[in-house]
């Protein structure tokens, strides 16, 4: 196959270089992935993974969504769900792709949703009182809050380190402090 996609950004080893490999594994991607998935989130994951230049990604997703295989779910968010038709796509093109490519942008793109999740559904302030740094992390389940916990921090570098830690998991941040305070 004749390489006719951008390159920038992509690894030699293991990149996409190819449109039809990208709309691939793009229909791929979002047919094992339940739920909205975000375009551009989805273009830079996949561009700093070195799998596919960031603009390839999205102009595949354009001519996806022309073509019926993925739909706008919401266009604030910038996000999408495969069709039925895209399901197909991916079901029968899915082994035009090397199982290597697959398995890192499935995981790449599954640790993206899932931060993409954490954001939406956690709440975290950082503030100032005096002179001392704060930061509040609230975590909700359907807009009904089931933890919140303020913390006193050394400086807003280090309230950001736990912004960070705490939106990748806080759902295993939640159940460590329920066992802790119930053994």
């Amino acid at each position: 196959m004749e390489k006719d996609a951008l390159t920038a950004g992509v690894s030699e080893i293991g990149g996409l270089f190819t449109t039809a490999e990208i709309r691939v594994l793009i229909c791929y991607i979002f047919s094992t992935i339940d739920g909205a998935v975000p375009g551009n989130l989805l273009a830079n994951t996949l561009h700093y993974e070195g799998i596919a230049n960031c603009f390839e990604v999205n102009d595949s997703i354009d001519y996806l969504c022309k073509k019926g295989q993925l739909e706008m779910v919401d266009k604030s968010e910038d996000t999408y769900r495969i069709t039925k038709s895209g399901k197909d796509v991916a079901e029968t093109l899915k082994t035009t792709l090397s199982v290597v490519v697959k398995e890192r942008a499935y995981n790449a793109a599954l640790k993206m949703y899932s931060r993409f999740k954490n954001t939406k559904e956690t709440d975290i302030k950082i503030s100032r009182e005096g002179d001392k740094t704060f930061i509040t992390c609230s975590a909700f389940d359907n807009d009904t809050p089931f933890m919140s916990v303020k913390l006193l921090v050394s400086d807003e570098e280090q309230a950001l380190h736990i912004k960070e830690k705490f939106l990748n998991n806080p759902t295993e941040i939640y159940s460590t402090i329920i066992d802790l305070l119930t053994k």
